[in-house]
């Protein structure tokens, strides 16, 4: 038995929980909530394509000569997939969570978040210049670049991921073979870009580095942005 003077006292005394989807996000969690968060959004994405008539999938997509008039395309096409095959969307997402949710907590949530959008962006670019004409879904680009930087990481790292890169060899041939459908551009623009991430973030560790770290991405931004006016405005 206890007394009410006692209850309200260990109540008052007694910690306070949060849910553990707010403590989730807190830096000291460690938990891949941005890797998570890519899934989400992407999902939801897809469920709104799939809505009959829904114009998500038009206003979304990469298709090259709109790279003039609405440039974000460039990054929105890797939030949607194929309505075709519930496949495409299942097999981009199960490879960002195994190796989203282990480089996350290797390189900090917003290094991370840099390297998907870079990554995508650097499949688009590679469209633009290699397939102008080309329709293009998907986060396959962005999901190229995760895997380059975790292999040029892992490497650097001295451990052994032969397997992984002959996996990653034998997806990028897949894009080459007719009736895949696949747009090998983009993996080729994700893989180079995440390799090149992947090597800043392995030279620029230290804490007195994150200045040079910066601007090394800003660097490569710098590099796509040069590459897409070029294409746009010198090459037509």
């Amino acid at each position: 038995m206890h007394c009410p003077e006692c209850v309200k006292e260990a109540r008052a005394t007694a910690p306070r929980t949060r849910p553990a989807l707010l403590t989730a996000f807190r830096p000291s969690s460690g938990r891949p909530v941005v890797t998570w968060s890519l899934i989400a959004v992407t999902v939801a994405v897809f469920i709104l394509q799939m809505i009959p008539g829904s114009p998500v999938t038009q206003a979304l997509l990469y298709y090259p000569p709109f790279t003039y008039t609405e440039p974000w395309r460039m990054i929105t096409t890797v939030f949607v997939h194929s309505e075709g095959s519930i496949f495409h969307i299942l097999l981009n997402m199960y490879s960002l969570f195994i190796f989203g949710s282990i480089l996350e907590q290797l390189v900090g949530r917003w290094r991370f978040l840099a390297l998907y959008l870079l990554g995508g962006l650097g499949g688009s670019v590679a469209v633009l210049l290699l397939s102008p004409q080309a329709l293009v879904v998907g986060a396959s680009g962005a999901i190229f670049g995760v895997v380059a930087a975790f292999v040029v990481i892992q490497r650097g790292l001295g451990r052994n991921n032969i397997q992984l890169l002959v996996l990653v060899g034998i997806n990028l041939v897949i894009g080459f073979v007719p009736g895949f459908n696949i747009s090998w551009q983009a993996h080729l623009g994700g893989l180079v870009v995440g390799a090149a991430i992947g090597l800043v973030y392995l030279r620029t560790r230290r804490v007195n580095q994150r200045p040079i770290q910066v601007a090394l991405l800003g660097g490569i931004f710098a590099v796509l942005l040069a590459l897409t006016l070029f294409r746009l405005f010198v090459i037509g």
